[in-house]
């Protein structure tokens, strides 16, 4: 077992002294002379303390001196050294630790900081190894944070020992620091980071300016045009959750209709059923559609467009439904609905169907024909 350990030293020093956070060398400045103290060393040895019964098993990569080679051999921990630190600290050094970590084989990167440091690890390595962040910076609108320092221990011990490794994504924001302090909270997201799955010992992501709901509209449209296949048509339904998709594929969009795209270009737009079917032929072809917010259809509704015909020829395998967490908590549980007219093709989708709710986030939910 590997594992990635990195310490942003000056995390969480302008919080105490009211500066909100230490992003830059003038406000690291101001915070030194105010009395601030380090927190983040403190709190990043609550957490490896955590993986102490892994000692034995446990490779352990960290950078040189205050940025995480000094917490772990306090710890008990004999860390293998990477990287050097010249000329002063700086945001530099945190996203070469996380590349060097990913070239290394780690399983996980456990880090101290805050927003600024989970933004240079994302800037660094993106989703490509699974992270969690112990809280210690002023700022901690992200995601990726567990919600107290040995929460993160636990969560990457678990991990750890752990044979079927899940993760989730989690969104990394950050606010304009200048204009929280003039009382402006404006966050924005700047990616996502795959995290373990351990929901209760993860800290929500805070609003602030970007909604939950529009981050995970966009990580929903990422995962779509990451996976479009070549030479493919893609039937692309109706509906606000689906339009993010075609937004950043820069094409116009019929947000109450039906648009066809291939090879991520627009082939027709607003098209009916036979149009579907012609432009289909006998070629195979993916379909992509939402859930109707407080009701729960996904066929039936509002998209009579995509027929029983049109279901068929797709068939259930290539039928991809897309909706945030937040409307399929509206529906309080109830299963999912389809209304197609055609009780084989209602058998046919019934059962489980897999729901895209964020950045390569997947749930099942109950689909029942009616």
């Amino acid at each position: 077992m590997k594992l990635g350990f990195i310490v942003n030293p000056i995390a969480g020093m302008g919080g105490r002294v009211g500066l909100k956070g230490t992003d830059g060398p003038e406000i690291l400045e101001r915070a030194k002379k105010l009395g601030a103290a380090p927190e983040s060393p403190k709190k990043a040895k609550k957490a490896l303390e955590v993986l102490l019964p892994l000692i034995d098993k446990l490779e352990i990569y960290t950078y040189p001196g205050d940025m995480g080679e000094k917490e772990a051999r306090e710890v008990g921990f004999k860390p293998g050294i990477i990287g050097e630190i010249k000329n002063g600290l700086s945001p530099k050094y945190t996203e070469e630790a996380a590349r060097q970590m990913v070239e290394k084989g780690v399983d996980i990167i456990l880090f101290a900081g805050g927003d600024g440091t989970a933004r240079n690890i994302f800037n660094a390595i993106g989703a490509s190894v699974p992270v969690i962040g112990i809280p210690a910076g002023v700022k901690i609108h992200s995601g990726v944070y567990a919600n107290y320092p040995r929460a993160a221990g636990e969560i990457a011990l678990n991990y750890l020992q752990d044979e079927d490794r899940k993760t989730m994504e989690a969104e990394v924001m950050d606010i304009d620091e200048e204009a929280f302090r003039r009382g402006q909270v404006t966050a924005r997201l700047y990616g996502y980071l795959k995290v373990p799955f351990e929901e209760e010992l993860v800290q929500n992501t805070k609003s602030g300016g970007v909604g939950s709901e529009e981050a995970a509209l966009e990580g929903i449209a990422n995962t779509i045009i990451r996976d479009m296949e070549e030479d493919l048509y893609y039937i692309i339904g109706s509906g606000t959750s689906i339009r993010p998709i075609m937004d950043k594929l820069n094409l116009p969009n019929s947000l109450l209709g039906i648009d066809i795209v291939k090879n991520k270009e627009l082939v027709a737009s607003d098209v009916n059923e036979s149009q579907i079917l012609d432009i289909m032929g006998d070629r195979e072809a993916k379909l992509i559609v939402t859930v109707i917010g407080g009701q729960g259809y996904i066929f039936g509704r509002g998209n009579q467009q995509l027929s029983s015909e049109v279901i068929k020829r797709v068939g259930k395998d290539n039928i991809r439904v897309v909706a945030s967490k937040n409307k399929l908590l509206s529906l309080d549980g109830r299963p999912l609905l389809v209304d197609t007219g055609d009780e084989e093709v209602n058998r046919m989708l019934g059962g489980y169907i897999r729901v895209l709710t964020g950045y390569d986030m997947e749930i099942l939910e109950h689909v029942k024909g009616l």
